[in-house]
């Protein structure tokens, strides 16, 4: 019953998002078929005018606007992209793999890296390692993101050219073949490395308090009393109870794999959902755009869902509260 609840309240939210994408071009001043072409509409005439609008189903009663809309979302018609002149639904289809290579390849690596590091410092908290580490992550986590991308593109490309610094394969390479194979992971390095770099503090952050804080229970310090060894204790006892504020980090940062890093694809030319949402807001190019949106908005629902599901398999006492309640 709980989880027939939590599940209405996320359609209910969705139904929300759904109705918040298609209001916004059609409830900000001025004319709506501006925010869907963009300026040029006001020096045509007043039938390339009308056909446009005909175009977008903007000629209709709003009603009638929204019972298209929801019907396209489900069938998978989001509408034309005037950048490609395509079906919005294949152009985020196109984009959709890379971000999710190159988002994926970065959760994964400072998932790792945040955790070992977290642990290691919550363990010697208070000495140089914690200390070192501690300096470390807020001095990466006070630059731009951007910045840190254009030191690696200046020292990895231009200075030693090592890796590539644009795009996401070689054009000359044949899909499918090994030197495509190669190019892709050539140019994965640099995007994966920067958000690596940008996003760890925070799972390491994250790791650090969940982990001093389960150490100083009275479960920790009895285990310390029967004499288990401190790797022991640190890994069988105080992780396995520190878990649920890193699973929680780690679950809403998938929600995130969709939405991508536009800086980070914006300045490596590459070719996710982040580069293409800066490029329908340089279009104006607003049916992508929302399509981008809606995307983002689900993925990121998933993620939370995701997320409320799993806090009952984690920890019992989150079983017990339901149980009362």
């Amino acid at each position: 019953m709980i989880y027939l609840k939590t599940v209405g309240q996320y359609l209910f939210i969705f139904f929300i998002i759904l109705c918040i994408n298609f209001a916004l071009p059609r409830i900000a001043p001025g004319d709506p078929a501006i925010y869907l072409v963009g300026e040029d509409i006001q020096n045509m005439s007043d039938e390339e005018r009308n056909n446009v609008l005909a175009e977008f189903k903007l000629d209709r009663p709003v009603l009638t606007q929204f019972k298209h809309y929801i019907a396209g979302i489900f069938n998978g018609d989001l509408g034309t992209s005037l950048i490609y002149g395509l079906p919005v639904w294949s152009v985020v289809l196109s984009r959709l793999p890379w971000t999710l290579l190159v988002m994926g390849v970065s959760l994964v690596i400072t998932v790792l890296i945040g955790m070992v590091l977290g642990i290691v410092a919550a363990w010697k908290r208070g000495g140089n390692k914690d200390v070192g580490s501690l300096i470390t992550v807020m001095f990466m986590g006070s630059l731009p993101p951007f910045w840190i991308a254009m030191l690696l593109i200046t020292l990895f490309s231009a200075t030693l050219e090592w890796f590539p610094s644009f795009g996401a394969y070689a054009i000359s390479a044949e899909p499918g073949s090994f030197e495509f194979f190669v190019s892709v992971l050539d140019r994965l390095f640099l995007p994966v490395l920067t958000l690596t770099l940008v996003n760890a503090g925070r799972m390491f952050l994250t790791t650090r308090s969940s982990m001093i804080m389960a150490m100083e229970e009275d479960y920790v310090m009895m285990a310390h009393a029967k004499g288990l060894k401190e790797i022991a204790v640190v890994f069988k006892h105080a992780f396995r109870n520190a878990l649920l504020p890193v699973y929680t980090y780690t679950v809403l940062e998938m929600g995130q794999l969709i939405a991508g890093a536009a800086i980070i694809e914006t300045v490596f030319s590459y070719p996710g959902i982040g580069n293409t949402i800066y490029e329908s807001v340089i279009a104006r190019d607003y049916s992508l755009l929302q399509g981008c949106f809606l995307i983002i908005s689900i993925s990121i629902l998933l993620a939370n869902f995701i997320a409320d599901l799993g806090y009952p398999l984690l920890d019992p006492r989150v079983r017990r509260s339901v149980t009362v309640g």
